[in-house]
């Protein structure tokens, strides 16, 4: 190489920087101003991503390719070696400018009220895996010289190989679109996975993992797939409705049921709760005993109040007019179905705050609450006996 054709080619390369600086310079200034003009965040993302900054090696590349040609034309083999690197330098950097939207996408999408609870992570993820996947075939096609068309066939001959490869990633994708349009999973959402022992919110999901942020603050990685193939709870349902519910049972000692006698009822009818009530049910009960002869020597005879019956009532009346149930769902004290412990005797209401603080303190307050009354219905609740035999 002679050396009048290096000096033009050193003058190349310092006029292409000089083009790259002044073109990073003025690409810079007309974002920062477009920027600081425009209320959306999208630019300033741009900036962020260093879009600018490979933009700018567009005009050089442009520079130095058409430059090439003639004052190296007289050595095509040189010549061939510096176009074929320009080529893939360009093809690298229009990866690298694609990129940076693509990552600009997914930032605005995060700060965007329409789009900051959808998995955008996966699809931009996707788009990358392919953008890098072109990339790398157009480079290989210059320099070996076959067309791309001999690649993609070689590639389709793997296909069962590059499907083991991806095997995580495809699912992911297709895990990504169905939750996507099943609006399964959003940012933000608290969920449960017991079989992975996640429990806390969401906070993103990509095209391979999905990590939720644990009360604990730890984090919980979990394949984007398992959202689909495996069971988990929700909690946005709750969280999106009027109430939290508080289901919860008092095991009762069925020994201490009974009827109760007409000087018990009197005493109870000293609770402000449930005074009318028993006032008007005992009308009712001797209306019916009366109207059919009953014997109420027996107790058993006829229609009776009983205990955990009147203490049912008084806790639905006492959970109606609590001040912190939601009313307007439903406000209930059942009795479900006798067990070894004990009858169980459930409160299934709403409160009216979902933070977890504020509803655990309420739950505690009723059931505190319900256990210092159980005594003034002559109920006892379900204890283990701890009279172990002694071994002599």
């Amino acid at each position: 190489m002679s050396k009048q054709t290096i000096f033009y080619l050193i003058i190349t390369i310092v006029l292409s920087l000089i083009i790259f600086w002044l073109s990073r310079k003025i690409l810079n200034k007309i974002f920062k101003k477009i920027a600081l003009k425009t209320k959306t965040n999208f630019d300033d993302a741009l900036i962020n991503n260093n879009f600018p900054f490979y933009s700018s090696f567009l005009l050089p590349l442009f520079f130095i390719y058409s430059m090439s040609s003639f004052f190296i034309e007289s050595y095509p083999e040189v010549l061939s070696f510096i176009l074929k690197a320009i080529e893939i330098i360009f093809i690298v950097n229009i990866v690298f400018i694609v990129r940076s939207v693509l990552l600009t996408i997914s930032d605005y999408s995060k700060n965007s009220t329409n789009f900051k609870n959808k998995p955008i992570d996966s699809y931009v993820q996707v788009f990358l895996i392919i953008l890098w996947f072109i990339g790398i075939i157009l480079i290989m096609s210059l320099l070996t010289g076959k067309n791309i068309t001999t690649f993609l066939t070689t590639i389709g001959a793997f296909s069962a190989i590059i499907l083991l490869i991806f095997k995580d990633t495809i699912l992911g994708f297709v895990a990504s679109i169905q939750i996507t349009i099943n609006d399964t999973v959003r940012i933000g959402d608290w969920i449960t996975i017991k079989s992975s022992g996640a429990d806390g919110d969401v906070v993103s999901i990509s095209l391979s993992s999905v990590k939720v942020r644990n009360f604990d603050n730890t984090i919980t990685t979990v394949p984007t797939y398992k959202l689909i193939s495996d069971s988990f709870i929700n909690w946005r349902g709750m969280s999106d409705s009027d109430g939290r519910r508080i289901k919860r049972s008092l095991l009762i000692k069925p020994s201490s049921i009974r009827f109760l006698k007409e000087d018990e009822l009197m005493k109870l009818k000293k609770i402000g709760r449930i005074s009318e009530y028993i006032n008007i049910r005992q009308k009712q009960i001797e209306q019916f005993n009366s109207k059919h002869n009953y014997d109420k020597e027996l107790l058993i005879n006829g229609r009776n109040i009983t205990n955990i019956g009147l203490f049912r009532k008084y806790t639905e009346m006492y959970l109606e007019k609590h001040p912190l149930i939601n009313n307007k769902m439903i406000v209930m004290c059942r009795q479900l179905s006798p067990t070894s412990q004990g009858i169980p005797l459930e409160i299934y209401v709403f409160s009216k705050s979902k933070e977890w603080k504020k509803y655990e303190h309420l739950m505690s307050d009723i059931f505190d609450h319900l256990l210092a009354s159980i005594d003034y219905f002559h109920l006892e609740c379900f204890e283990l006996s701890t009279n172990f035999p002694v071994l002599k």
